[in-house]
């Protein structure tokens, strides 16, 4: 699968998941030596980890909170959000334990407080998760980030697997063999309205 291909068809995966098939180590071995090498602001490559977790009982219980945070957000929020979306994201949150591998890029040391610092600090965690999406896909794999609990349950998951006080979970990405190989790139807009040139909504470059 050339490049480009990979960077227009990686999607959020939900409702394409294959449950029922073993993700190899050796794989997800693959994509994350792939992942490490994203670029990372000065010494944060260093401190970026990862946590995969199989184990059928804690996934069952990082699935719960993170149900009980997206259905109440969905009860308060769910009518503005497009039907075909908020349906796909309630297919996974209510299927997260069935998922073969949950991934849980974590960084050591807590977010700081000031903007240029935090832009570094997820700045640096977020080209490498991109990474593995990446890879992934272009192993016949899928992913979506499912983060939900991270609203008011980030101690809770921690507590269910040993994560200490002084790690941040950045996300949490549902990971698998996909049941179809061919993606589509998605609607999104176009450069015309998306692009400036020297000056806010300045549509066209000097001629």
């Amino acid at each position: 699968m050339d490049a480009e291909t990979v960077l227009t068809t990686t999607r959020s995966v939900r409702r394409k998941l294959d449950f029922d098939r073993e993700v190899p180590q050796s794989v997800l071995d693959d994509c994350l030596r792939i992942a490490q090498q994203a670029p990372a602001a000065g010494s944060m490559a260093a401190q970026f980890r990862w946590l995969l977790v199989r184990d059928a009982g804690a996934k069952a219980e990082i699935a719960r909170y993170n149900r009980e945070t997206a259905e109440a957000s969905w009860a308060k929020y769910g009518h503005l959000v497009e039907k075909r979306a908020l349906e796909s994201a309630q297919y996974l949150v209510r299927n997260l334990e069935r998922v073969p591998v949950l991934a849980i890029p974590c960084m050591i040391g807590r977010p700081p407080a000031d903007t240029f610092s935090q832009s570094a600090y997820f700045g640096s965690a977020y080209p490498a998760i991109w990474s593995f999406q990446l890879a992934l896909r272009a192993r016949g794999l899928g992913s979506s980030i499912c983060g939900y609990h991270l609203q008011d349950h980030e101690a809770d998951v921690a507590a269910v697997l040993g994560i200490p006080d002084d790690v941040q979970q950045i996300s949490l990405l549902a990971v698998a063999y996909t049941t179809q190989r061919d993606f589509r790139p998605a609607a999104r807009p176009g450069l015309a309205t998306t692009v400036y040139f020297d000056t806010w909504e300045r549509t066209a470059p000097d001629a």
